[in-house]
Formats: C-alpha cells, sequence, structure tokens
C-alpha cells in the first residue's frame, strides 16, 4: 500500500471509514422464524456489496452480533450463526452484544472513541439495532453514513416492512447521512484522488 495513503488513513478517519455490518445472522433469513425479515434479497445483495468493496479498499470491517437468553439469537442454535457469505475473516472485527444498540458492547463503543467515530452503518433490523445505534452515535458526536438500501425492518403493527423502513431511514436521517450503497461506493476515493490530495 502506498505510504501517503497509509499516513493519510492515520490522520484522517474519513478517508478509509469503518464498515459496521449489524447482525448478518441466520434469524433474520431463515423463513419459518419469527424475526426473519420479507424481502430481504435487495438488502443482502447491497450488504454484500458494501462488504466487498471494502475489502477492496482496504477498509476496516466490523461486525456487530447479537445473542440473548431466549429462543432467538441464542448462541446455541444454528439461527445465531452467520448467514452464508456473511461470515468474517481473520482481518475483520468481531463485537458482541445484548441490547439493540452496537454501542452497549463495550469493546465496539471503545473503538468508535478510539477511531474518532467515523463508520458507516448497514444491516438488521433498520427499526432496532440500526436505529438506537444512529441515536447513540449522534450523542457521542460520532459520524455515521447510514446504507438506507443495505438494510430492512420488521412491519410493526399496521406498517409494513417497507413503510417502516421508510419511516426509519427518515429518522436516522435526524442524526447521521443517508446514502445509497451505490452511492457510498463511487464516492470512495481512489488512489490516485488520495495521492492528489496529500500534494
Amino acid at each position: 500500500m502506498n505510504q501517503v495513503i497509509y499516513l493519510r488513513a492515520l490522520s484522517d478517519a474519513s478517508v478509509a471509514p469503518c464498515l459496521v455490518l449489524v447482525d448478518m445472522q441466520q434469524e433474520y433469513v431463515t423463513g419459518s422464524r419469527l424475526m426473519a425479515l420479507p424481502h430481504v434479497d435487495e438488502a443482502l445483495a447491497n450488504c454484500r456489496a458494501a462488504l466487498d468493496h471494502a475489502r477492496s479498499k482496504g477498509f476496516p470491517v466490523a461486525f456487530v452480533r447479537q445473542f440473548s437468553r431466549s429462543a432467538y439469537f441464542n448462541r446455541n442454535t444454528a439461527f445465531s450463526g452467520w448467514i452464508k457469505g456473511f461470515e468474517p475473516t481473520s482481518a475483520d472485527m468481531v463485537f458482541d452484544r445484548e441490547s439493540p444498540s452496537c454501542y452497549s458492547s463495550t469493546p465496539f463503543a471503545q473503538f468508535m472513541d478510539g477511531c474518532g467515530g467515523h463508520f458507516t452503518l448497514a444491516g438488521f433490523a433498520g427499526e432496532t439495532a440500526c436505529l438506537s445505534t444512529a441515536i447513540d452515535a449522534f450523542h457521542r458526536k460520532h459520524r455515521f453514513s447510514y446504507l438506507a438500501d443495505a438494510s430492512a425492518s420488521h412491519g410493526l403493527g399496521e406498517l409494513s416492512a417497507t413503510e417502516v423502513q421508510k419511516a426509519v431511514t427518515g429518522i436516522v436521517g435526524v442524526y447521521g447521512e443517508i446514502v445509497t450503497t451505490r452511492s457510498w461506493m463511487s464516492e470512495s476515493p481512489t488512489n490516485a484522488e488520495l495521492l492528489r490530495r496529500k500534494r
């Protein structure tokens, strides 16, 4: 890796923002389960694109997963395992939590404090983990972008899952930046652009 880019990434977290993927777990994609999200294929495809992009650029990747003392997200069941194709590598970080916000994981909160709190958020579910993480990030003065098309929500009451996700996106936009996966990928600086900025 070019040393100019390396030094720039050390001094400016926006050069290589951390991609935070929330709850890429089987519980959300197993159709017979209560927590399964409807119409999740597009969001999964965008999560995959974001992950591939982050890895190709050398961005840090953090997986945050939940475990609970119930029949759902129970670490002793296969449903708490990773969705196929979203298994972390040895270069990725993994944080565990029991409450909705990613910040309820003390190591995650410490990591974000230590790196200036600049990250890109995607994953499940929009109305719980993503929304609560966004609010926590705002109160900590951390900056984030939410890939709304790489996330999905459950239906609530008379609101469909699509309507809830639209509402969640609007609310999260109060606290951070809303971007599409394609826009986030295209706006990432190329190595040549980073070199020009340094001069």
